[in-house]
């Protein structure tokens, strides 16, 4: 069945963490975008997005679309009330972890947004930890009055159910980075395991994303204790894939200086200066195994068939890991260097196995990554 040309135009507020040079998060909105693309030109509905962001020039010359600055009040005032609505998420936006101002920010904007009568979608979003017990009437209020809410995992799903959201009312669907594409490839299109085989004489890669935890970075050592027994074994090129400029480059250099006296050059390597999300998924797309703390590294690698070891810091990790059946190898609380080397060296050897054993897994969460806009194209229509 043809696609319906596009009679009708809706405007929508993109609300996250954007403009931050965060590899993650730039290719959740990334993401976003372009299902909403695909999405409204299946439904017949030309999409206009406005991205709140961090940097809005940066934004606009990375996807093409009008941005405004997060923070500055009248130009959020501005773009909502010129808006047919707004969308909070994806990401760990609702969390006070990182800082208590963050929960009270996303949820003014979704409150300014209802205020002026627009419709409000929760996007795939991971919700918590909420520490603070104050934050659980906000965020049922605001909630009670989406038009849509959806939550990357069970556990968020869980949580927002204690706050007293009501259980019909949410959707568990996977991040939308899963139906992040290649460049030049649709979101949605057929996924093609790639080839474990390899290039004869190619030196395996084994791409790490690291981020710094640990007061005294003994997660970092030990993974470099990891990654240096499996150097001693065979012969590989470790390549450090920085998510978060400029703090994972700086976690990156210290794994490398651990891994050969010069840091990096030879058999390590960092690579620098990636902010594009499709430039990072290409990256990890060329790895033959990913070693990732940050949890989009591991999103990209699942999405590009790519075998995965998770270092967990954070439940978000061991939540994804769940929906393909693994588990994370090591966490910075409990890390066993050489049960890790282990693991890399079987993932190895082993790639094409992993992949066709994770592929209906990994395909079915692509597709279920498009849910969410579908279903705001099902509201406008």
């Amino acid at each position: 069945m043809g696609r319906e040309i596009a009679h009708k135009s809706k405007r929508l507020v993109v609300s996250g963490y954007y403009g931050f040079d965060n590899s993650g998060d730039e290719a959740v909105l990334q993401s976003i975008l372009f299902a909403l693309k695909e999405q409204g030109e299946t439904a017949g509905i030309s999409i206009e997005p406005v991205v709140l962001s961090a940097n809005p020039q940066r934004t606009r010359e990375m996807y093409g679309v009008e941005a405004c600055h997060r923070m500055k009040v009248p130009d959020l005032f501005r773009a909502i009330k010129s808006s047919d609505g707004l969308i909070s998420g994806g990401g760990s936006l609702l969390q006070d972890a990182t800082s208590s101002r963050t929960i009270p920010y996303y949820l003014l904007v979704l409150k300014l947004a209802q205020w002026m009568r627009k419709p409000t979608f929760i996007y795939s979003q991971g919700i918590g930890p909420v520490n603070n017990p104050r934050f659980f009437s906000w965020i049922r209020s605001t909630f009670k009055k989406c038009a849509m809410i959806t939550v990357r995992d069970q556990e968020s799903a869980d949580l927002i159910g204690r706050m007293g959201v009501p259980a019909s009312a949410v959707s568990v669907v996977p991040d939308p980075v899963m139906g992040l594409p290649l460049r030049g490839e649709v979101a949605s299109g057929k996924a093609v395991a790639a080839d474990a085989s390899g290039e004869t004489g190619r030196v395996p890669v084994v791409g790490v994303s690291v981020r710094f935890w640990n007061a005294d970075r003994s997660e970092l050592g030990a993974l470099a204790e990891a990654l240096r027994a499996v150097m001693d074994s065979r012969r590989i090129e470790v390549r450090l894939l920085p998510f978060h400029l400029p703090s994972d480059e700086e976690a990156s250099a210290y794994v490398a200086e651990r891994l050969s006296p010069a840091g990096e050059g030879g058999d390590v390597r960092i690579v620098r200066g990636v902010t594009h999300p499709q430039d990072m998924l290409a990256e990890v797309s060329a790895c033959d195994v990913l070693v990732g703390m940050r949890l989009h590294s591991l999103i990209y690698a699942a999405s590009q068939f790519v075998p995965m070891v998770g270092v967990s810091y954070d439940p978000k990790i061991d939540q994804f890991l769940a929906r393909l059946g693994m588990k994370a190898a090591a966490s910075t609380q409990s890390f066993d260097a050489a049960a890790v080397a282990a693991e890399i060296g079987r993932l190895l050897d082993g790639r094409r196995e992993w992949a066709d054993g994770k592929k209906a897994a990994i395909d079915r969460l692509k597709k279920e990554a498009q849910l969410p806009a579908q279903q705001i194209m099902q509201f406008y229509r």
